[in-house]
């Protein structure tokens, strides 16, 4: 995600003048009577923004972003865009969020750093009279930690495009695709798929692997089984908006694409974002000990695409799976997994309301993840507090500003009047148009298939989990 200009800062005189006159640190602050910017450094060294409107309604929306590589670019941010964030500020939400303190794989500083940024907004603003915490991608991951965590903070979430596997089943599902395309296009090379020691390490193997899979595209046989590994990941056939959308049965299209969503996961998430976090957990978190990938494809969204292009080719669709089956398989450091379990993975036991929403063309978290979540949340108990919706789009995140506030008006409607009332999907592109008339609202009903590889903590005896210390 590229960086967002901030709106020009009001000078610190101004700032100190309007919350003297205007904000208590222990009741509801007043309405100022100009909009209010604040941004400084947290004690851990992360950074925070703070926007408030004119006429603050009293609620405060903490907005958590998504993943940002190691090294680049980390600015505070409290809303998704420079649009979102003037919707939101015109209908006189307050908003707060801050940088975390390192870049990558942040998953112990990003909650306590959010949770700190909230802090600063009442020291500074004043107590809000509701606390909605909502997040995007790897801020989906946060936000529903702090749901489940920190309810006592917050009054509900909301989860758009969010991790919502959690930190395990993600790194896990990452690790699938790539092991079929090394066990099937690169038999008895050396690369790694995980315990990547260093950047360099994973820079190196991300090439290798990239150029096997480069040249495999150019034959019949390499695109089915690139179409293989991309039905482990659930890969739709539609993952770009700037891809022509193909129709259900052309499968040579749909392959084409996930070809190039498979090339992205391979140059960046498996390999350089597996390394940082691996260095974080102290080893390699994930494994495929134990997993049938026959049974993984015959669930997946893509097996009949599958079918088609192996028997178009004329390989053997069970002699692959055969393969896979016999393949050496990638075991985990005991004391890696328990670092994801520590720090991102969920028990379910929500206690406030979550709305999550999702694309139905997203290649980078598909859109099962979905699915994991509700299995968490059913299992515990608390399916009641938790909705899901689905937006028509291909990409990762690419709702409209107006679908994005439909979804927070909905969530706020449940905080304040305890019932969800109409979540359907024609009520929020309803909600969608009546915040902005010429808006594209594409709000569908829609229920994904079952994520491939779930890991919670509301499910302890599962079979596909690794040993632990």
């Amino acid at each position: 995600m590229k960086p967002r200009t901030l709106r020009p800062r009001v000078t610190a005189v101004l700032a100190a003048a309007l919350l003297a006159a205007s904000v208590s640190a222990t009741a509801p602050a007043q309405a100022a009577q100009e909009p209010v910017h604040l941004q400084g450094a947290l004690s851990s060294g992360a950074t925070y923004v703070i926007d408030v409107p004119a006429g603050w309604n009293g609620t405060v929306l903490l907005f958590s972003h998504g993943y940002r590589p190691a090294g680049a670019a980390n600015p505070a941010q409290d809303a998704p865009d420079d649009t979102t964030q003037s919707l939101l500020l015109g209908q006189g939400y307050a908003l707060a969020g801050s940088s975390y303190a390192t870049t990558g794989w942040a998953v112990e500083q990003a909650v306590p750093d959010q949770l700190a940024a909230l802090d600063t907004f009442t020291e500074k603003v004043g107590k809000a009279r509701r606390t909605i915490a909502w997040g995007q991608s790897y801020g989906g991951l946060v936000t529903t930690t702090i749901a489940e965590r920190h309810p006592d903070r917050i009054d509900g979430s909301l989860s758009t495009c969010g991790l919502l596997q959690g930190g395990v089943a993600n790194w896990n599902s990452t690790l699938d695709p790539v092991f079929a395309l090394k066990t099937l296009l690169a038999p008895g090379t050396d690369i790694p798929l995980a315990g990547l020691g260093d950047a360099a390490t994973a820079t190196t193997a991300a090439n290798s692997l990239t150029d096997v899979v480069s040249k495999a595209q150019d034959s019949a046989t390499g695109r089915a089984r690139i179409a293989l590994a991309a039905a482990l990941h659930n890969i739709p056939g539609w993952n770009d908006p700037a891809q022509t959308r193909p129709a259900p049965t052309d499968y040579e299209a749909q392959q084409a694409n996930q070809y190039q969503a498979l090339a992205g996961l391979i140059a960046t998430p498996a390999f350089r974002w597996r390394q940082e976090a691996e260095s974080r957990a102290g080893g390699n978190m994930s494994w495929n000990t134990g997993v049938d990938y026959a049974a993984m494809l015959s669930d997946s969204s893509g097996y009949q695409e599958v079918k088609a292009l192996y028997k178009a080719s004329g390989l053997s669709l069970k002699g692959d799976l055969d393969q896979l089956e016999k393949a050496p398989r990638v075991n985990a450091d005991p004391s890696a997994v328990n670092y994801m379990v520590k720090n991102v993975a969920f028990t379910g036991k929500l206690r406030k309301p979550q709305l999550d929403i999702h694309t139905t063309g997203d290649p980078l978290i598909p859109v099962q993840a979905t699915s994991a979540h509700r299995r968490a949340v059913t299992a515990s108990g608390a399916s009641a507090l938790l909705r899901q919706a689905y937006v028509e789009n291909a990409g990762h995140c690419t709702f409209t500003p107006a679908e994005q506030v439909a979804a927070l008006h909905k969530l706020d409607q449940r905080i304040t009047t305890g019932h969800w009332g109409d979540t359907s999907a024609a009520a929020l592109n309803a909600e969608a148009r009546r915040i902005d008339a010429g808006a594209t609202a594409r709000y569908l009903t829609y229920r994904p298939d079952p994520y491939p590889r779930p890991f919670d903590l509301a499910h302890p005896t599962d079979g596909d989990r690794q040993p632990q210390d």
